[in-house]
């Protein structure tokens, strides 16, 4: 749930992000009750600032009385020049692998102690997944979040462990030596590996996607059905990931 910003004499600006904080890809669509609930604010003010908002074009009422995200917001979000760069370098990569595999292709960056998924490739073959554009992934349960947390600083991984590894599947890693030791095996060999972690009957394999000086910016990740043979696909993922970091530069 978004936080609570009932707090008084707080700035308009603030409130109106509060509101806009509402929204995720759980709740995409929430009535006026719900975002007063979400954000703290009375329905008087959730009201006025979302007619503001919808006067700009950041939401959008539906026919049923409910609002979403508006394409205003879209557009402004996509200019930001890091997610810009980095889809425009990922994007014939990621189509590449998703010709040859037919699978979930994945681009994600990091987000705090989440991974952000800002990219993805997939058709009706491939497994069912959870992940979706804007959508964000835990760090210890899926092959792209251990490619990002295992070339990020200790203190990382210390947050990460602190706020507790939650356990999505009987299989997923809860265990600080065991993920720490999972990390290390990322370092060495450059990819990352997910056997139904996260999501029954799925596996996956990642690449981080590193800067020159060696700083995480993204991972590069292929979901597959659990019957896949992940392993024959890393170098494909890697060398993916490797031609992106180039093209950024």
């Amino acid at each position: 749930m978004a936080g609570r910003t009932s707090t008084p004499g707080q700035s308009v600006s603030r409130r109106l992000l509060a509101v806009l904080d509402c929204f995720d890809v759980a709740h995409p669509v929430l009535s006026l009750t719900e975002v007063a609930a979400r954000s703290g604010l009375p329905i008087s003010t959730a009201r006025r600032l979302i007619t503001e908002l919808r006067e700009w074009g950041g939401l959008e009422r539906l026919r049923d009385g409910r609002y979403r995200i508006g394409m205003r917001l879209w557009t402004v979000g996509s200019l930001a020049p890091q997610q810009r760069g980095l889809r425009e370098a990922a994007l014939p990569a990621m189509h590449d692998l998703f010709q040859a595999t037919q699978e979930n292709i994945q681009l994600t960056v990091p987000d705090g102690t989440e991974a952000l998924c800002i990219e993805k490739i997939s058709s009706d073959r491939a497994v069912s997944t959870m992940t979706h554009v804007g959508g964000r992934l835990p760090l210890h349960a899926t092959g792209v979040g251990k490619a990002i947390l295992a070339f990020s600083g200790k203190q990382l991984l210390r947050a990460v462990v602190d706020a507790g590894l939650a356990r999505m599947t009987p299989h997923t890693i809860t265990e600080p030596g065991r993920l720490a030791a999972a990390l290390a095996e990322v370092r060495r060999t450059g990819v990352a590996y997910c056997y139904e972690e996260m999501t029954l009957g799925a596996v996956s394999v990642a690449a981080p996607v590193l800067s020159v000086d060696g700083r995480v910016r993204a991972a590069l990740g292929i979901v597959a059905h659990s019957r896949a043979a992940v392993d024959r696909l890393a170098p494909a993922v890697r060398t993916a990931a490797l031609g992106i970091a180039r093209a950024m530069g």
